[in-house]
């Protein structure tokens, strides 16, 4: 049997550094393309966007939070057809009076879609939704026939 020294070269191979930095910034241009539509984040394009939204279940059903900063309630429509909730709407730019020299804008403006698939669960027909401080909460309550029953187990 042969003595072979031991040198940090034969170990496994290890990324240096800057290829775990170019793979973060790969990632990030992807992330920042599917975010926004665009490779380049100038703040000067305009861009697509999508309200934040939680769904959420409870005892009840489900509430689905849209997160819609700027925007009043006549801006946005819900719709549901199918077992499919639908919530659209546009948030528009609003104008100064004069042309400001605007070096960047991050605020999205817009139209949006969200679609949500529903469960057979749902009760269609006592959906309810309000607005209130920029945020759609849209309530979908469990169908009577869907709320799970006690069965009482009786000893003969």
């Amino acid at each position: 049997m042969a003595l072979v020294r031991w040198s940090q070269q034969h170990d496994l191979p290890t990324f240096p550094s800057d290829v775990l930095t170019m793979q973060r910034e790969i990632n990030r241009m992807f992330d920042s393309f599917f975010r926004s539509g665009w490779i380049e984040d100038t703040g000067l394009a305009p861009v697509s966007w999508s309200p934040a939204t939680d769904v959420v279940e409870n005892e009840t059903g489900y509430a689905v939070k849209v997160e819609l900063p700027g925007m009043k309630k006549e801006d946005v429509k819900i719709t549901m057809q199918d077992g499919l909730l639908t919530i659209r709407g546009e948030k528009k730019q609003q104008k100064e009076g004069k042309e400001d020299g605007y070096q960047r804008i991050e605020r999205s403006y817009g139209a949006f879609q969200r679609c949500f698939a529903l469960p057979k669960a749902v009760d269609a027909s006592k959906i309810d939704a309000s607005f209130k401080d920029g945020i759609l909460t849209v309530t979908l309550p469990r169908s009577e026939a869907a709320t799970p029953t006690t069965i009482e187990v009786k000893a003969r």
